[in-house]
């Protein structure tokens, strides 16, 4: 979801990748629907395998609630100042409507992060 919003709204000469440590065989049917609600298509979106060349390259590094070391990025980062944990809810396996508010908190953050970038 941040992805497919912050690439929607950001300046063109931003752009966001998202992945993961353990990403999963398909985008789930809950998170296409509540974001073609506000008119983004992430039909075809395709889950992805965090590299440690993505995590190197990236300007900034967004978690979504890290737990462990077995499972998140943070870990992998040598400068740690990079980094950005937003402690935002897994919507795996909840109520559409869960999905939905935890795609809003995403809006909220992601143009939280453009303001910052921006600066």
């Amino acid at each position: 979801m941040a992805e497919a919003i912050f690439n929607h709204v950001a300046p063109k000469n931003m752009q966001a990748m998202s992945a993961g440590t353990r990403p999963a065989a398909r985008v789930s049917r809950k998170t296409v629907e509540v974001m073609r609600e506000i008119g983004l298509d992430i039909s075809t979106a395709k889950p992805k395998k965090l590299t440690p060349e993505m995590v190197e390259e990236a300007d900034k590094i967004i978690t979504m609630g890290c737990l462990n070391e077995s499972s998140c990025p943070a870990f992998l980062l040598k400068d740690k100042t990079k980094l950005d944990d937003w402690k935002i809810e897994d919507p795996k396996d909840l109520s559409l409507e869960k999905v939905r508010e935890i795609r809003e908190q995403i809006a909220d953050k992601v143009m939280d992060l453009i303001s910052e970038l921006m600066r």
